[in-house]
Parts: C-alpha cells; structure tokens; sequence
C-alpha cells in the first residue's frame, strides 16, 4: 500500500464521510451517550469534512482514500482509518504528518481527545509518544449545538522549529 500521505481531495468528501462515520461508529458508539452516537451520521460527517476540507490530509490512491487526519488549530482533531486498512501503518503516517504539520506552524504541545474507555486508540497514542495528560469536559460539535462530554486529553511535546529569515 502507498503509504504517502496528501491533501484530501473535493472529489473524496463522500469517501472520506464513510471512512469517518464507520470508524467513529465502530469505535464510539458503545462508549458515548445514545444522544450523542444518533448525532453522529454520515450527512453530519460530510458536513463537517466540507467546513475543515483544507484541514485535511488522507492515505490512499485519489479517489479513493484509505484514512484521514484533520486539524483545528493545536488540535489533532481527527485521525480515522477504514476498517480494511487498520495495522496497514496508515495510522502511524498520518499521525506524523499531523505532528509535523503542528510543529510547523509553531504548536509545542498539541493535544487530542479519545473517549473514554477506547483503549485501542489510547494505545496507539501512546505508542506515538503521546501521554494522557487529563480527563476534561470536551465541546463535542454536533447539528443541533455542542455536546459536552468527559474525554481523555492527549498531549505530546514537539520540538520547538527555528523560524527561518525571510
């Protein structure tokens, strides 16, 4: 698999979508409030993919994108692979572009949310060299308004980039 990561395409919004509301559902769901987990559809995904496209970066061929991080500003805001290409090292390559993309716009310490109780994802983080730093009341974005709900907040150091003249 090309594991080379690039800027998300309009074109892949949809596939992009899916990706997002299948993982989130396989990974969620179980652990957040039945309120919030009927928020979360694929139109809501799509939705909040077209106001964060430039955000965005995916593995996979065009068109058809295998996984996707997005950030929102010192946030590592979302980090989902399909099912199919799980353990491929998707993850691990878009995670590093993330932490590349943060360090170079001058972030030292971004964070991330994972749910309580995902122990897959806690995992992976910390293999990454992330750390659980607390737990906080997290602003979920939903269709009707913010979702607050406890999260597990993680956080890495980056090393700190000379800025270059001119």
């Amino acid at each position: 698999m090309d594991l080379r990561v690039r800027v998300a395409e309009g074109g892949e919004v949809d596939q992009i979508a899916r990706i997002w509301t299948d993982g989130w559902h396989d990974a969620h769901a179980a652990l957040v409030p039945a309120a919030l987990a009927r928020e979360r559809t694929f139109d809501s995904f799509r939705s909040r993919i077209l106001d964060r496209l430039p955000q965005t970066r995916v593995v996979g061929p065009i068109g058809a994108p295998v996984g996707f991080c997005m950030l929102k500003d010192d946030e590592l805001y979302q980090l989902f692979v399909s099912a199919p290409a799980r353990g491929s090292g998707v993850a691990a390559v878009l995670i590093a572009d993330a932490e590349a993309r943060l360090a170079a716009s001058g972030v030292t310490t971004p964070w991330l949310a994972c749910a309580m109780g995902n122990l897959r994802a806690a995992r992976f983080y910390e293999k990454c060299g992330w750390h659980l730093a607390r737990t906080f009341e997290y602003h979920a974005e939903t269709a009707s308004g913010t979702f607050l709900l406890d999260v597990w907040r993680y956080e890495k150091a980056l090393p700190v980039l000379p800025v270059l003249p001119g």
